[in-house]
């Protein structure tokens, strides 16, 4: 009888444990479930047509131009941006939560984009244009924020290298101060005096376009001059031409439709190519954009004034230059030896031997455009030298989402280029292309060309602000010391 009921006891636990066990699977695939359901819902936070909106918005700000070193992994940093005080490395901006803005709210967001502050406080430099960016509105904000946090892929990887400025710009804190002096934290207002299509292009070009950021010269203090808006700038190794609407320095001579063509293609016949950092901005941004956008940039850019006089006298950058043989100088003479002269004679012998066969002998470029004349053109008729430097050592490189592609090689480059071009001779080269084809008043130095080379001129900002910190020591230095003494002869009294 006890055995029996022994075993009917150690049964009924059996069947208790069992229980037990049923009930708590039970009760983790309905806890599975709540955070499956949970997840869903956070993943679908923001519609699809808000995210599209954001998208196009990205897509306008040109970010990926920046934050992108493989195209394999869009937006996760690592691209190098070279500024007169030194490489300032694009961070990853991915929705990652280690080592992206996966974390970050939509305030920390916004901050970051318009303020220039990070979510951990530290200050952000003004490579990235949160002083154009700050025009955004917080509705659009909003849409960037969806798109960045749900319509980006996350990568958990940190850039390979980070910015390290020598010293004083290493202190981020030091922008707190050139905030306060320069950044104008404004967004925008509409013109009530304006079209619709004025305004819209206002907003797109002084915002997410930037377009001050790189055609505005800069102060000592690297702050835009606003005095000067869109006259021109050094960015680097590149030129960013003035785009006013001067018709002897800027861009006057232009139709809305001309600007149009331009920003949706980078080329517009008898004008210009787009290269360097505008190829980028062509090909990342400009082109992807509806043309009623690129008509009301264009509006806009068209109305801005020149801060220039105008000299009816004088040929804008369009106008010089025309179709020219130089191969009969040098008819008969060996290649070698060709390559022995100086000066226009050797530019002449370079040319021949690595630009005509695109460019035509006379420089006319070939009938459909690919390869452009190269008279007639802002690259040869600019008096700032740099474009035309820089694009002979560092090639074109342009696309555009109709399966147009304009390549150019690099001839400066030591990798790529098959035979690379000595300073001396991509100066002799564009001495010739100048004096043959652009604007004659118009020279290159082989020491030119090397500062091209090392992608442009440094800035002595960074001089300044030591000289500046060590003056700021030596009157403290001087105070404590005139402190001091007044308090030992308080002392001695």
């Amino acid at each position: 009888m006890l055995r029996n009921t022994i075993s009917l006891l150690s049964r009924l636990s059996r069947l208790s444990r069992l229980s037990r066990l049923r009930a708590a699977r039970h009760a983790g695939v309905l806890a599975l479930g709540t955070l499956a359901a949970a997840g869903a819902a956070l993943a679908q936070n923001y519609s699809p047509e808000l995210i599209e909106k954001g998208r196009y918005l990205a897509t306008a700000s040109d970010c990926i131009a920046c934050h992108t070193a493989s195209k394999a992994q869009p937006m996760a940093g690592g691209h190098a941006i070279s500024s007169p005080v030194g490489e300032i490395v694009a961070t990853n901006i991915t929705p990652s939560k280690s080592h992206g803005i996966g974390n970050y709210s939509e305030q920390q967001f916004a901050d970051a984009l318009r303020k220039g502050v990070r979510a951990d406080g530290a200050r952000l430099y003004p490579a990235m244009p949160y002083t154009a960016f700050a025009r955004f509105t917080n509705e659009d904000v909003h849409a960037l924020y969806a798109y960045f946090m749900e319509g980006v892929a996350p990568v958990d990887a940190a850039p390979k290298a980070s910015t390290a400025l020598p010293f004083p710009m290493n202190v981020r804190a030091s922008m707190i101060g050139w905030n306060l002096l320069f950044a104008d934290g404004k967004p925008f207002e509409p013109d009530p005096a304006q079209t619709p299509e004025w305004n819209r292009g206002a907003y797109l070009a002084q915002g997410a376009g930037h377009c001050a950021t790189c055609h505005t010269p800069r102060g000592a203090l690297m702050q835009e001059l606003a005095s000067q808006s869109l006259s021109g700038a050094q960015i680097g190794a590149w030129w960013a031409p003035d785009i006013t609407n001067s018709r002897t320095h800027g861009i006057g001579s232009w139709s809305v439709d001309d600007l149009t063509r331009y920003l949706a293609t980078g080329h517009l016949p008898g004008k210009a190519q787009a290269a360097g950092p505008m190829a980028e901005a062509i090909t990342h941004s400009f082109s992807r954009l509806h043309e009623s956008d690129l008509r009301a940039i264009s509006r806009y850019i068209l109305s801005v004034s020149s801060h220039q006089p105008e000299d009816s006298a004088q040929r804008n950058r369009f106008g010089f230059g025309q179709a020219t043989d130089a191969t009969a100088g040098f008819r008969g003479t060996s290649f070698a030896e060709g390559m022995k002269q100086s000066g226009v004679a050797l530019g002449a012998q370079v040319f021949t031997a690595n630009c005509a066969s695109c460019h035509g002998a006379s420089g006319q470029g070939t009938q459909d455009g690919y390869y452009p004349a190269l008279f007639g053109k802002s690259i040869t008729g600019e008096a700032n030298p740099s474009n035309l430097i820089a694009a002979i050592l560092n090639g074109v490189d342009r696309e555009t989402p109709q399966g147009g592609h304009v390549f150019m090689p690099p001839f400066g480059d030591q990798v790529n280029a098959m035979v690379p071009l000595k300073n001396e001779e991509v100066a002799a080269v564009s001495n010739f292309l100048l004096t043959s084809y652009g604007n004659p008043a118009v020279s290159v130095t082989a020491d030119q060309v090397q500062v091209i080379r090392e992608g442009g001129a440094k800035s002595g900002l960074i001089l300044l602000a030591r000289i500046g910190m060590a003056l700021g020591a030596v009157v403290v230095l001087g105070l404590v010391m005139l402190a001091t003494k007044r308090r030992r002869a308080r002392l001695e009294r």
